[in-house]
């Protein structure tokens, strides 16, 4: 079963962070490190912090309590993944990119970063990290947003762990 971390580098709204972190709590993410200025649930003045849990609760529908979260620098976070054997991994296009179609060969232990709604992850981001893992589309625009990317990226990445499990079917009532 794989490790995963999910890096969030600058999200902006509290909206798809809730929605990321909804995401990795159904797909088993160990840990989500909040960096840059991505809203962190005890950021500010304590009515500051009330506002955030209730933007970042409408969509996370309580993953906020459930997945272990943390706030880091982002060299820092990167260099201390690194030591503990994790594959930093960046969602993001480039030149060297591998398609998440083509299931690429991974390591168990992996560190995914999504970056910014506009302008994702900056040049010198990515050069620190191990692997650029693309999402391949059909239609004209050039990015997903960035919480609908976070499903499709994590769920390429444990789909082989998910066989046979169905904890959660709902029944008729």
């Amino acid at each position: 079963m794989k490790q995963l971390t999910v890096i969030l580098y600058n999200i902006r709204s509290t909206y798809n962070v809730g929605a990321i972190l909804r995401t990795c709590d159904c797909l088993g993410v160990e840990q989500v490190i909040f960096t840059g200025y991505t809203p962190f649930l005890d950021k500010g003045l304590p009515h500051e912090q009330e506002k955030l849990r209730k933007q970042i609760h409408k969509t996370a529908l309580g993953a906020e309590d459930t997945v272990a979260f943390s706030r880091a620098e982002i060299g820092a976070a990167i260099k201390n993944l690194k030591e503990q054997g994790f594959c930093v991994v960046a969602l993001e296009q480039g030149e060297k990119s591998l398609n998440l179609a083509d299931s690429p060969e991974l390591p168990e232990k992996i560190a995914l970063i999504l970056g910014e709604e506009v302008h994702g992850i900056p040049n010198e981001l990515l050069a620190q990290c191990d692997q650029l893992l693309e999402i391949p589309m059909l239609g004209q625009k050039e990015s997903f947003n960035v919480s609908v990317a976070t499903g499709i990226a994590l769920w390429e990445l444990t789909k082989s762990d998910l066989s046979g499990t169905r904890k959660h079917l709902r029944t008729p009532q």
